[in-house]
């Protein structure tokens, strides 16, 4: 069956992350004409160039997918380039990152954010200015909120030294902090010593630090642990528990203090969450965070962000077009 497509799609959206890039071509009237996707997006390990083009390897696959011709000076894929992308924290990265996609020459235009605001856009219905917090909780930790006066509120989120604990990393680290010292007597008892090396088919701690230490078991395998983690706490494992009310301590105190950085705390505002440690529903955890929510910013309505957070880009490359708010419906529609 033909389809009737523009000759340049009105919205080309990235949402780069960690592990991977996920890209869509939008119509003006908010069709999806092509996808594509590649790997994690990670210029501080891979320099700016050779992440970027991690990011065209996902647009060529999504302007195949769109019938596009071939990429020429002068002729842009798209009239909007609305980049969300894991590791610009800081203004000067979003530039640096919004220089080197321009000269790719993509877009006609291009804006570039942190990643967080895509699953703060993604959460927030309708074609109206976006305005409210999100916090993301996957491999990090981060939060940012939105006006529709275009004033913002965020985080550095890069890690311990600018006051970051948790995400799928940090909660692991602890995890395993507390499993070891457990093991060797420094520390008290916790089920997690005999959890963690057993889901990995092994005896002990020592055996799994081991592996770790000398490569036997890949480093990124660790996030397998989270779960581990919750399953512990929910079967009443007190240091476990603590840990995962500590992540939800961190989700409410970087919500809260963003709701009043914006002014929203005596107001209703939305406060979502995203990223795959908060969209897994564990009850210990987002139970806590809405209690804690409710005590701290008591006007906050609390939702879980289970849309891809690509769809977040598209909606924003849709804001900076000043779009109609039937496309707005219909690019929702597309990704469910």
């Amino acid at each position: 069956m033909g389809v009737n497509r523009p000759a340049t799609p009105a919205v080309l959206a990235v949402d780069a992350g960690n592990s991977k890039t996920d890209v869509a071509l939008i119509a003006a009237d908010g069709t999806v004409l092509g996808t594509g996707r590649s790997g994690g997006f990670q210029p501080p390990r891979d320099g700016v160039a050779a992440a970027v083009d991690v990011l065209e390897q996902a647009v060529a696959e999504a302007a195949e997918a769109a019938a596009l011709p071939p990429l020429r000076p002068g002729s842009p894929y798209a009239d909007q380039v609305a980049a969300c992308l894991s590791n610009a924290d800081f203004p000067v990265e979003e530039r640096r990152l919004a220089d080197a996609i321009r000269a790719r020459g993509w877009g006609a235009a291009t804006e570039v954010r942190n990643d967080t605001f895509a699953i703060l856009r993604a959460g927030l219905s309708g074609s109206a200015a976006p305005r409210g917090v999100a916090v993301v909780c996957g491999a990090g930790i981060n939060c940012v909120g939105m006006l529709p006066d275009g004033r913002t509120a965020r985080f550095p989120a890069v890690g311990m030294i600018s006051g970051d604990w948790g995400g799928g990393g940090g909660l692991s680290a602890e995890a395993m902090w507390w499993a070891a010292r457990a093991e060797d007597g420094r520390g008290g008892p916790t089920e997690l010593a005999a959890a963690l090396p057993g889901h990995f088919g092994l005896g002990s701690m020592r055996e799994l630090i081991e592996a770790l230490h000398l490569g036997a078991l890949a480093r990124r395998r660790r996030h397998e642990l989270v779960p581990v983690l919750f399953a512990v706490a929910a079967a009443g494992d007190p240091v476990a528990s603590a840990i995962v009310e500590r992540q939800a301590d961190e989700v409410v105190a970087l919500a809260s203090v963003a709701l009043a950085r914006l002014d929203l705390l005596g107001e209703e505002a939305p406060v979502l969450l995203g990223g795959s440690v908060l969209t897994a529903r564990h009850p210990q955890l987002n139970d806590r965070i809405a209690a804690g929510l409710a005590e701290r910013a008591p006007c906050a309505r609390v939702s879980v962000v289970s849309a891809p957070p690509v769809l977040g880009a598209g909606l924003l490359g849709l804001d900076a077009l000043g779009s109609p708010p039937e496309a707005y419906g219909k690019l929702r529609a597309h990704f469910g």
